[in-house]
């Protein structure tokens, strides 16, 4: 009805994706460690949120406005390039605490940062942007009568596969986590690591090229 072919294919494919290791992945396993389960979860939908708006991008074909237009493309990487190194920079700079007194985590980590991190690193990224402009199409008809729509279903079922992981990878982290989150120490360097990665994404976004 939607145009929308293989969706069986498109279902495998997404899944594969989804739990392919990645930047994504560290995100969400490093916040369970630091916070238990809840820091993990806002990870989770702060990086699904982010991706639901390039999906709504990509359906409203503003990812191929923004892949088309080299100055838009250009902005976006590099306002994306300085939030992460930002806050990457902020992140390995930071001091041990001692350690909390509860299963909670560092009291100065809250879960809204932690949403808006997960967010803010996908919508500012433009790899994102033209991964679903070129992953989607290839699952919808060329003569669709209703390409956005059949554009949004995909990336919406593409995002709650990934979402679903990630809740069960965190779940899965926090469980393992309980003495971790007890070292001030440990904690100190998961997020001096969750800084370098931050900071690694930024630099690979500014070396990023329009196509």
């Amino acid at each position: 009805m939607l145009g929308i072919h293989e969706l069986w294919l498109f279902v495998v494919s997404g899944v594969l994706l989804n739990i392919s290791p990645g930047p994504d992945t560290a995100y969400v396993v490093g916040r369970s460690l630091q916070i238990g389960w809840r820091g993990g979860a806002a990870a989770a939908l702060g990086i699904s949120s982010g991706c639901l708006v390039h999906v709504f991008g990509a359906a409203l074909g503003l990812s191929a406005l923004l892949m088309a237009s080299s100055a838009a493309f250009t902005l976006i990487k590099w306002a994306g390039a300085a939030y992460l190194c930002y806050v990457g920079i902020t992140m390995l700079l930071s001091r041990q605490r001692p350690p909390p007194q509860d299963a909670v985590g560092p009291a100065a980590i809250s879960l809204r940062q932690v949403f808006w991190q997960g967010a803010l690193t996908n919508v500012l990224n433009p790899k994102v942007a033209l991964f679903f402009l070129a992953f989607l199409p290839q699952f919808v008809d060329a003569d669709a009568p209703h390409k956005p729509v059949a554009f949004l279903s995909l990336g919406l079922i593409f995002v709650a596969t990934g979402t679903l992981w990630c809740f069960g990878l965190a779940a899965f982290a926090a469980r393992t986590a309980g003495r971790i989150r007890q070292s001030g120490r440990a904690l100190l360097w998961i997020n001096r690591a969750l800084g370098g990665l931050f900071v690694y994404l930024g630099l690979r976004i500014a070396a990023l090229q329009a196509r």
